[in-house]
């Protein structure tokens, strides 16, 4: 969902960037979109991809696409170097408190900003849920708002995630895109071959949150 809610919220994603997502999974599911040109992946722990080519190859085989290039990096050094290079960031970190909570501030956000072309999108783990901490995500939110027109936050079930939910942000520089609404569609055949969860009504549902959270992101 991290991957597909962007790729499929932006009108032609060509170029992409994953933040973080060593593993692999991510870059598995964006390698899925035909239309994507260049996949640029930075990892600031090479033992991560190395550990889950070899213990995780089905998570990981997504680096065998030739389209990938993987960058050994600091995620904030990297952004620095980039303007306007990409349609789409996903940032695949660990959670917002602890040694990743810079990746969820204003500066992270602005550098994202700058790297995404005229109608970018991101995507990021906003990993608690509206049933625990939805004042982290009142903030989070209001901290995105200072950054991106268009600012969203989406769920996901994950069964063995705490309380079965995982949180996203989903953000445009495009103040008249509906990120809620896929703007591609992959043919019926195809969106039911290549994925196991994601499908165009579950991009529009996992926008429905409750009545009290909707009022505390508003």
């Amino acid at each position: 969902m991290i991957a597909h809610i962007p790729l499929n919220a932006h009108p032609n994603p060509k170029r992409v960037l994953v933040v973080g997502g060593g593993d692999g999974g991510v870059l598995r599911e964006v390698t899925k979109h035909e239309c994507v040109e260049k996949i640029d992946i930075v990892e600031i722990d090479d033992s991560v991809v190395r550990l889950a080519k070899q213990y995780l190859p089905d998570m990981a085989k997504g680096y065998n696409d030739p389209r990938i290039t993987l960058h050994i990096t600091d995620g904030f050094d990297f952004l620095r170097t980039k303007t306007a290079e990409y349609d789409v960031i996903i940032s695949d970190t660990s959670d917002p408190e602890g040694p990743a909570e810079v990746l969820f501030q204003e500066e992270y956000f602005r550098l994202l900003d700058n790297a995404l072309t005229e109608k970018g999108v991101i995507s990021m783990m906003a990993s608690e849920n509206v049933w625990l901490k939805v004042t982290v995500l009142e903030k989070l939110r209001a901290t995105c708002k200072n950054v991106f027109p268009t600012v969203e936050y989406a769920y996901t079930c994950v069964p063995t995630y705490t309380s079965g939910q995982l949180g996203l942000m989903i953000c445009s520089k495009d103040a008249a895109n509906d990120v809620t609404t896929p703007t591609r569609l992959w043919d019926r055949e195809v969106e039911a071959s290549i994925n196991r969860y994601y499908n165009r009504e579950i991009h529009r549902a996992s926008f429905v949150i409750p009545t009290f959270a909707r009022r505390y992101l508003a």
